[in-house]
C-alpha cells in the first residue's frame, strides 16, 4: 500500500511513528480527534488506512489551522501559489525567503506559511517576543518540489475533503467536545524541551493543566492516546506522568537522534506513549512499561492477575476506557 500524503511538514510529525501509534485505534473508530494537529500525521494515516471514519484537526496556531482549511476546500489552489513562490526563490534564495516571512508576519496567507515550513530549518516553526514567525531558511535546500507538493495537498484533501473539521482553539476546547466512541490523540509541546513560554512552540506546556484536563477526559470513559517526552540514549527528557491517571506507558523506538548526529555520537531515540488501557490492549506488544492506577497499587498480587491480558501485559485501571 502507499504511504499516506504527507504535504505540511511539520516538525515533531509522527509520520514515521504513525503505524505504531494507530496499532492502538481502533477499527472502525468513529472519530479521532488531534486537538494539536501539525501535521496531521496521523489523522491522515488513518484515514488513508481505513481505520477511523472522521477527524477532527485543531491547533493554537490559527495560520496552521487556515492552512488545512484551504488544502480541504482548494488544494489546486494552494499548490498553484505554493509553485510560485517556490520559483520565485530561485534567482536570490535567502532575500526571497525574508520577503515571504516578513508578508507572513503581516497577513498570516496560508501559502506563505506552507512556504515557510518547507524551507525553514528542520521545518520548526519559532517565534519572537512580539509572536512573530522568525525561523530562519535552511540553507541547504529550498524545499519541497512543486510537483511533489502538488501531489500530497490533493492526496490529503482526497481524504480530508467531507470527513474533516477544524478548529483554531485551545486543546481544551476539543477535549471538551470528545465523546465515547471517540479516540483523542494528544501530541502537546514535549515537556523537556518546554518551559513556559519556550519561543520554539505557539502554546507551551502546562503540565499540571494537561493532568488535569486527560484526568476530565478519562472520567468521562475518552479513550485516549498521548505522545509526551521520552529518552535519547541515557537521558530522559520531561516526567512520566502521574499513576493516577491510569494510563499504560509504551515505548516507541524512533530511531537514530539527528542532533546526536550532527555531534558526532550516536543515539538511538525512544518516545513515550501513555494509551488508555482497553486501546493498549490491541497491540502486539500491549503495555510494555505499565503505569498503574491508584487501585492497581493498593491491591495484592492475586488481584492484580485479573488485570492482565491473555498475553499477561497489565493493564492499570482495567475498568476504564
Amino acid at each position: 500500500m502507499p504511504s499516506p500524503p504527507h504535504p505540511v511538514p511539520y516538525q515533531g510529525s509522527k509520520r514515521k511513528l504513525a503505524a505504531a501509534i494507530l496499532a492502538h485505534v481502533p477499527a472502525g473508530t468513529r472519530r479521532l480527534i488531534e486537538p494539536c494537529c501539525g501535521s496531521a500525521a496521523l489523522s491522515l494515516a488513518a484515514l488513508h488506512a481505513g481505520r477511523v471514519e472522521r477527524v477532527h484537526l485543531g491547533d493554537s496556531f490559527a495560520p496552521l489551522v487556515r492552512l488545512w482549511d484551504e488544502i480541504i476546500a482548494a488544494p489546486e489552489r494552494v499548490a498553484r501559489a505554493y509553485a510560485r513562490l517556490w520559483r520565485d526563490q530561485l534567482a536570490e534564495p535567502r532575500a526571497a525567503y525574508d520577503r515571504v516571512r516578513a508578508r507572513f508576519n503581516r497577513d498570516g496567507d496560508p501559502a506563505r506559511l506552507l512556504y515557510l515550513l518547507a524551507r525553514c530549518v528542520k521545518s520548526a516553526v519559532r517565534f519572537n517576543a512580539a509572536g512573530e514567525f522568525n525561523q530562519s531558511p535552511d540553507r541547504r535546500r529550498l524545499g519541497t518540489h512543486p510537483d511533489r507538493m502538488r501531489a500530497g495537498l490533493v492526496g490529503a484533501a482526497a481524504l480530508l475533503r467531507g470527513r474533516a473539521t477544524t478548529a483554531a482553539a485551545d486543546y481544551a476546547v476539543a477535549l471538551a467536545a470528545a465523546e465515547p466512541g471517540d479516540v483523542v490523540y494528544l501530541d502537546p509541546p514535549y515537556e523537556g524541551t518546554s518551559g513556559g513560554r519556550d519561543p520554539r512552540y505557539h502554546q507551551g506546556l502546562d503540565r499540571a493543566r494537561l493532568i488535569a484536563e486527560l484526568t476530565r477526559l478519562r472520567a468521562r470513559g475518552v479513550a485516549v492516546i498521548v505522545s509526551l517526552d521520552g529518552r535519547c540514549g541515557d537521558r530522559r527528557y520531561g516526567a512520566a506522568l502521574p499513576a493516577e491517571l491510569g494510563l499504560c506507558h509504551v515505548e516507541l523506538p524512533a530511531g537514530r537522534s539527528t542532533q546526536a548526529t550532527l555531534h558526532g555520537g550516536r543515539a538511538e531515540t525512544v518516545e513515550s506513549l501513555y494509551v488508555s488501557p482497553a486501546l493498549a490492549a490491541l497491540a502486539a506488544g500491549g503495555c510494555a512499561r505499565p503505569t498503574a492506577g491508584v487501585q492497581g497499587d493498593r491491591r495484592g498480587q492475586g488481584d492484580r492477575r485479573r488485570d492482565r491480558d491473555p498475553r499477561g501485559v497489565r493493564l492499570a485501571g482495567a475498568d476504564r476506557p
